[in-house]
């Protein structure tokens, strides 16, 4: 569990709520007919915007956020090191038992490739297409949320015209005013909330989970190429220890 986006979005809903308790409590932010229009008028769009089985996985990509698969990138390395130590050692085919059972889809996939003798050029094309479709499919959920915070700022500014168009035509009764404004101004609150604590923010994430994993796969990718090339074990490990920050590099040769 990421407890950064966790921490995120406890703190800011428990700040907003607390400051709206202090001041003249939670009732008189709650409002019926506004909460139809923003959260249901959002929904709605959504669903006019994006295809079905895109909105049948919302709870499953809004956990991506939440939950992400992790990926410690210096024990991929080590990984890469030891199949590498094998392949030159004891042959690419030394591998084939390693392949059957890794437990990393990609990994799988590009080491059975390998060892099943194919071309170079074959596995990083077919490794690159995977990569790329993946990605975007990622990018195609994450503007989903993209979407929702634009989507949801449009309809509490709707909301907020409707209450107006009802304030103005009951100037004449001053009890009608009160409520009237409560929705011009409670939808726009709304909507501000939901695209810039939700929409916004789990976009973003969901895009530097998407480039996380892209990392991940180059680094796979450019693993596999150097196996097979059959590359030194120390100049293959400093090959992908490029890919990671200088002060989070870890060389199992320096030990």
């Amino acid at each position: 569990m990421d407890l950064g986006t966790v921490i995120g979005l406890v703190l800011t809903l428990a700040l907003l709520f607390g400051a709206m308790a202090m001041g003249v409590g939670i009732g008189p932010y709650i409002d019926i007919p506004s909460i139809l229009i923003v959260f249901g008028g959002t929904i709605g769009v959504l669903l006019i915007a994006f295809k079905m089985e895109q909105m049948k996985n919302f709870v499953k990509i809004f956990m991506v956020a939440i939950k992400p698969t992790q990926y410690d990138l210096n024990e991929l390395i080590k990984k890469m090191v030891e199949y590498s130590t094998t392949a030159r050692k004891d042959g690419i085919l030394a591998l084939e038992s390693a392949a059957n059972s890794e437990e990393n889809e990609f990994l799988k996939k590009g080491l059975s490739m390998a060892v099943d003798g194919n071309e170079p050029d074959t596995i990083r094309e077919l490794l690159e297409i995977e990569m790329e479709q993946t990605s975007e499919r990622h990018k195609a959920n994450a503007q989903i949320f993209g979407q929702l915070g634009g989507f949801a700022g449009a309809m509490g500014m709707i909301g907020t015209l409707i209450g107006l168009v009802a304030m103005l035509l009951n100037m004449s009764d001053p009890s009608a005013i009160g409520p009237s404004m409560a929705v011009a101004l409670l939808t726009t609150m709304y909507g501000a909330m939901l695209g810039n604590i939700v929409g916004g923010p789990i976009e973003n994430i969901l895009n530097i989970r998407d480039a996380d994993e892209t990392l991940a796969k180059t680094l796979i990718l450019e693993g596999i190429m150097a196996i097979q090339s059959g590359d030194n074990p120390r100049a293959l490990e400093a090959k992908l220890l490029s890919f990671l920050p200088p002060n989070e590099r870890e060389s199992q040769f320096d030990k």
